[in-house]
């Protein structure tokens, strides 16, 4: 697998199923110039790898969100993914992260919020994630568990560099087959390190765990970076204001910086790109 991609799998005699998801420089492309302290670069990488795994589950065109809004240290947590496994997002602090280390400490009373758009139908659907866990891999297995009515069991590791996650899922007749295969597999997953979970290719990690099993691999999806930096909105933005506003602004500031903050781009307006931009504007009126 390569370092950029998210992999089912399928244990054929068991009826469990499983998807394995490593990313190495579309997570140091999404994180590039962040600086995020590192126990914020583990939280929202493990967010990330969670929106993935959603994301690869879609049947439609359209995009996952998972945003956590917390009243910690933490206020403002964004991903989104593609139903092409195009991913962005964004982290924001209140205040300087020091010895916050659980998700209680970071976020607070914060709620994790899905959000699935569906393209083609032009409609929303929205859940909360139950905070019941310690860590986002314990919330996200209960969601999985809930939704879609499978047991689920996730484990997850981030750090600046790359990320990784595995998720096992039983499904129905599982036990049918054999009795003792979850709990085996389970415990055979939960012996991975950190360090195997987001450095291994999946089918030198799933060779390792589960050697004595029948593991069938379908083909990796290729995940990548993708944040468009899309100026004419902010062109747009900056004319609905109005030019008089637009140049009482530059003169108050000197010059127009626009960011757009899930994407770490700065939109720079000096006098003369403001002339152009409400030139342009009354030459299409």
């Amino acid at each position: 697998m390569a370092t950029n991609s998210i992999q089912r799998f399928l244990f054929k005699e068991h009826n469990i199923r499983g998807q394995v998801i490593q990313l190495h420089d579309a997570w140091q492309e999404m994180t590039k110039d962040r600086h995020y302290p590192p126990i914020i670069s583990q939280l929202l990488g493990q967010l990330t790898a969670v929106s993935v795994v959603m994301a690869n589950s879609m049947k439609h065109e359209g995009k996952i969100t998972l945003q956590v809004q917390g009243s910690g240290p933490v206020n403002l947590l964004v991903v989104e993914v593609t139903h092409d496994l195009k991913i962005r997002g964004v982290a924001k602090t209140r205040e300087t992260i020091t010895d916050q280390n659980t998700l209680d400490d970071l976020l607070g009373d914060g709620q994790i919020l899905v959000t699935l758009e569906n393209m083609q139908t032009k409609h929303h659907f929205q859940s909360y994630v139950p905070r019941d866990g310690a860590t986002i891999a314990e919330c996200f297995e209960l969601f999985f568990s809930q939704s879609e009515q499978l047991p689920s069991q996730l484990w997850l590791a981030a750090d600046e560099q790359k990320l990784g996650g595995i998720l096992i899922q039983k499904m129905p007749d599982s036990d049918d087959k054999d009795a003792d295969a979850w709990d085996r597999i389970i415990h055979l997953t939960g012996t991975l390190s950190d360090d195997e979970l987001t450095t291994l290719d999946s089918e030198t990690l799933l060779h390792r765990l589960f050697h004595e099993e029948l593991v069938e691999l379908f083909e990796s999806q290729a995940v990548t970076y993708e944040c468009p930096q899309d100026r004419q909105r902010v062109d747009d933005m900056l004319r609905s204001l109005g030019e008089a506003e637009v140049r009482k602004l530059l003169a108050e500031q000197g010059e127009i910086v626009i960011h757009n903050e899930i994407c770490n781009v700065h939109f720079r307006y000096d006098a003369k790109a403001v002339d152009e931009l409400f030139a342009e504007a009354r030459s299409l009126q």
